[in-house]
């Protein structure tokens, strides 16, 4: 009975031992401790959540109270009068035998534990041995450490020092011999023992409430260690902030290089714009994000970057294209968009409020007009202490019905999204399941199912679980859909979170300690429902960081090999189809067909003043004559007296002058620019002409033509120049005199030419032409035929006719042509009167014109004494002067103002080109552009991830 009391006593102690605070082994999952998810645990293997995890155990155990210690009762014979209340006591104090050792090797063994947890739990320094000064790794150069050591005393004299060890355990041995069996100490305990035994009273309790008890005590000790690694991992975070900050500081002037995930996002980035154009496969690693909408999908991914950066909504659809998510860790928590260089401090609510207003704003651009969603991905580039390393794609939520206000097809473009992204086989998906409603009504379970049907690469996530908590009546639905029981679907891992009370101003920290408080008092995870490790935002980030890290290692470098063998293959096409042109992508054609353009343009200012004016002068007439001839000329030479000629001839153009000419002029000075700036750029340039540039140069020629607009004041100093131009009559010699006749001369000839082409084909072919080209008169080209005669008899009768045909001579004309047969129109008579009269006006006009040759000599004198009157050769040298001087004063504005402005208008169209992506695509076209443009890219994408690969492996 001694022997089997004295074992029931050992096995306290060694239970005692065993226990000890800090010890590794297996435990069940529903007793590791709320931060059990950092540490790595080697040997658990579960079948919910094959996730490798690590355990650390904390027991309650380490100062256990004696007093609940039940040992087995056994009864004794001794009678209970007996009482050795010497021995009693000795034994009571001989007691302390097992508080000394066990405390001596379990209190060693467990300091040795704790000292080393702690070591593991320090981050890791070796990367920033730089700022320790350069001068304390060179300290052996200087110091003779050989001689210090010589200096300090010798290790025997240092022994001397310690305690006699020998003695001490002897010591132990003569103790331990006293309690040995058969010697006096162990008589004496034994009586001491059986009264003692006989005295305690035990209550007996039953099993489940010591399940209830064991389980509330692993509940405080779980949160008593929680809250120590807390406010360790608080004070590490902060190490790494003062450690990043100096970083940025740039101590010791060293340039920091880019992080692992800055330089994984950049492939991406590139990976993007690849796939836009060339609509390649990439199966580099993501973590895409899908869910029903207002399933919380957004509510995660900002608890992962532990800030509220995406727009809210109440029931409205917010996320309306890809937002790609890059999540590093820096000093600040900060968040910058890929093509921008501001910074959105997310600790502040002004640049948060800034932020998700420029999200809105670049979401609602992407989409096209007539639709609800988006391809187009948003990057955005989140930075933070303490922040996971990953990279995630915010997708649409997915939706069951189109609604009012949507695109019809919504829904299927939706769905066409998210398989686009699911269907990497490196791609990770976060599942995010709505806990508070019905698992029935989820539709993204079925379409993760289909993408992934073994669940390999998937990570189910469970959102308000506070709420389902509270409205599902069985909490045993919950384990079921944490166990992935309701769903046909698999995965990975399994994880509940709260995210919030549903109140959109909630921060961060107070959605964490909501979510901390819910689940220390919920019900699911006292009675073992849910795991500890698959509760809270933060264990789902590190779980997630895990998995998308583990995927990258395992497949980027057979990414970087398949984009080694397309970039080959690029380069063996572009070597035989274009063995002697450079391999110039969009960017780079463009920049130089930007400067053929512009050195076009300035050649417009090369352009002689001769040239300009010749042009000027020759279009200008040519938009005014008719003016000139019908409207001025003929009215005034209708008249009877030189005064009438020159009154009228002042009034018509003194009208002109202030209405007409002055924006004529600009518009034929506009017209001439144009032209010749066309024929600058569409002139072929022999050999080194590249027809790949006309489309470019043809879109610049003409929106820079349709931004120019010629200065406003040009009319008004135009129109004073005119006027006074016009009013000079004065002649001076002889050979503007002749320059004038000749002017007169070419006009009235070009007239009488186009008004005997107007005649001819009024009345038909000659006898010539019909009898040599067998061509014949219609009938009434016979009428009027007949008409022109009778009025030809009219005009040689009387040459001096005025311009109109009077009403009895009309009828005169219709009776002499009924007399011969021909029925005639009024209208008709009167019609081929003006081109008769008219050819016989412009005729007389060049006789006119012929005998003022050697008028000169009556002008200086004025016409006194002379029939000559030249009147029309003084008009005409009016109007030719006018031109030149007109064409003087547009070729100087052309060339000191307009050439500029245009030129000026040339650099901003190229500039906005420039920025503009989807015009140099529509622009630079072609074969051979394209290929040059995925040859860029697939070299681009290669070196990138072959850096990547680099770095990768040297972090390991």
């Amino acid at each position: 009975m001694w022997r089997a009391r004295a074992a029931a006593v050992c096995v306290v102690c060694q239970s005692l031992a065993n226990s000890s605070y800090g010890v590794k082994r297996k435990l069940p999952l529903q007793k590791v401790h709320l931060v059990s998810r950092s540490i790595h645990h080697p040997h658990y293997p579960s079948s919910k959540f094959p996730l490798r995890i690590s355990v650390h155990r904390f027991s309650s155990l380490n100062h256990p109270p004696f007093w609940k210690t039940k040992l087995l009762s056994v009864k004794y014979g001794y009678p209970p009068h007996r009482n050795f209340w010497l021995a009693r006591l000795a034994s009571r104090l001989l007691k302390l035998r097992y508080l000394v050792l066990g405390s001596a090797v379990g209190g060693g063994y467990t300091a040795k534990k704790t000292y080393d947890q702690w070591k593991e739990m320090l981050p890791d320094l070796s990367d920033y041995k730089w700022i320790v000064p350069d001068f304390i790794w060179e300290l052996d150069e200087h110091i003779d450490f050989e001689k210090l050591s010589k200096a300090l005393p010798d290790a025997e004299d240092l022994a001397k020092l310690l305690p006699d060890f020998d003695k001490i355990g002897e010591s132990f041995s003569s103790l331990k011999g006293f309690f040995s069996p058969g010697s006096q100490g162990e008589t004496a305990f034994r009586a001491t023992d059986q009264g003692y035994e006989n005295d305690k009273q035990y209550k007996k309790v039953s099993d489940k409430e010591k399940i209830d008890q064991l389980q509330e005590e692993l509940l405080h000790t779980q949160l008593k260690y929680q809250r120590i690694l807390e406010r360790l991992e608080k004070e590490n975070k902060e190490l790494r902030k003062l450690v990043l900050q100096k970083d940025d500081k740039g101590i010791h002037q060293r340039k920091l290089k880019k992080s692992l995930i800055d330089m994984y996002s950049e492939v991406l980035d590139t990976l993007s714009d690849y796939d836009a154009s060339y609509n390649t496969q990439d199966h580099l690693p993501r973590v895409v994000v899908v869910g029903d909408q207002s399933a919380g999908k957004t509510s995660v991914l900002e608890m992962i970057a532990q800030a509220r950066i995406f727009p809210r909504g109440s029931g409205e659809m917010m996320t309306r294209s890809p937002v790609k998510v890059t999540l590093s860790e820096g000093p600040h928590h900060v968040a910058v968009f890929k093509d921008s260089s501001r910074e959105f401090d997310l600790s502040k609510e002004e640049d948060l409020a800034a932020l998700r207003h420029e999200i809105e704003i670049r979401m609602r651009k992407s989409v096209k007009e007539g639709c609800t969603v988006s391809a187009e991905t948003i990057s955005l580039n989140v930075k933070g202490p303490g922040l996971q390393r990953m990279v995630l794609v915010d997708l649409p939520g997915v939706i069951s019905t189109v609604t009012s206000g949507m695109a019809p097809d919504t829904k299927d473009t939706i769905f066409s999204i998210s398989k686009a992204y699911m269907q990497n086989p490196n791609a990770i998906i976060l599942c995010i399941q709505d806990g508070s409603v019905d698992a029935e009504r989820s539709i993204v379970t079925d379409l993760v199912s289909q993408m992934d049907p073994h669940g390999k690469r998937t990570i189910f996530v469970l959102t308000k679980v506070d709420l389902a908590e509270k409205n599902v009546a069985s909490p045993n639905r919950i384990q079921q859909i944490i166990e992935g029981k309701l769903f046909p679907m698999k995965a990975l891992g399994y994880f509940a979170v709260v995210t919030g009370k549903g109140n959109s101003s909630e921060s961060i920290e107070s959605i964490k300690d909501y979510e901390e408080e819910f689940f220390q008092n919920s019900k699911l995870l006292k009675t073992c429902m849910l795991k500890a490790h698959q509760v809270t935002t933060r264990n789902l980030s590190l779980a997630v960081s895990d998995c998308f890290w583990n995927m990258v290692r395992e497949s980027v470098e057979q990414q970087a090999d398949a984009f080694k063998a397309t970039r080959f293959n690029l380069e063996t096409e572009w070597k035989n189809n274009y063995p002697r042109l450079r391999e110039l992508d969009r960017n780079e054609l463009f920049e130089k067909a930007k400067n053929e353009i512009l050195d076009e343009v300035i050649s417009l200012s090369q352009v002689t003043p001769k040239h300009w004016e010749e042009i000027l002068q020759k279009t200008l007439w040519e938009r005014v004559s008719t003016h000139v001839i019908e409207n001025i000329y003929l009215p005034a030479a209708q008249t009877t007296n030189s005064g009438t000629f020159n009154t009228t001839v002042d009034i018509k153009l003194k009208q002109w002058t202030d209405k007409q000419l002055p924006n004529k002029a600009v518009e034929v000075a506009w017209e001439t620019l144009q032209e010749e700036f066309s024929l600058f750029m569409t002139e072929r340039k022999g050999k080194e002409h590249d027809d790949i540039f006309d489309k470019l140069k043809q879109a610049v020629k003409e929106e820079s033509i349709k931004r120019h607009k010629w200065n406003e004041r040009a009319e008004d100093s135009l129109r004073v120049i005119q006027h006074n131009a016009l009013e000079d009559r004065s002649i001076s010699d002889k050979q503007q005199w002749d320059a004038a006749i000749h002017f007169m001369e070419e006009t009235l000839q070009s007239r009488l030419k186009d008004t005997e082409s107007v005649i001819e084909d009024m009345v038909g072919p000659d006898w010539k032409k019909r009898w040599f080209y067998w061509v014949g008169r219609t009938k009434e080209q016979n009428i009027r035929s007949e008409t022109k005669n009778e009025l030809e008899k009219m005009i040689k009768c009387n040459e001096d006719h005025a311009a109109y045909l009077a009403n009895d001579e009309v009828t005169t004309v219709r009776k002499n042509l009924e007399a011969k047969g021909v029925t005639v129109d009024p209208c008709l008579i009167k019609d081929t009167w003006h081109q008769v009269y008219r050819r016989h006006f412009l005729k007389t006009a060049l006789s006119h014109c012929n005998l003022c040759r050697r008028g000169f000599y009556y002008y200086q004198r004025h016409f006194v004494d002379s029939e000559l009157e030249c009147n029309d050769v003084v008009l005409f040298w009016r109007i030719q002067r006018m031109l030149a001087i007109t064409a003087n004063t547009l070729r100087q504005q052309l060339t000191n103002t307009e050439v500029r402005r245009l030129e000026k208008n040339v650099k901003e169209v190229l500039e906005d080109f420039a920025e503009d992506s989807d015009k140099k695509v529509k622009l630079l076209t072609g074969k051979r552009v394209q290929l040059a443009e995925d040859l860029k890219k697939v070299r681009e994408i290669q070196e990138k991830l072959e850096v990547f690969i680099e770095a990768l492996h040297q972090e390991k």
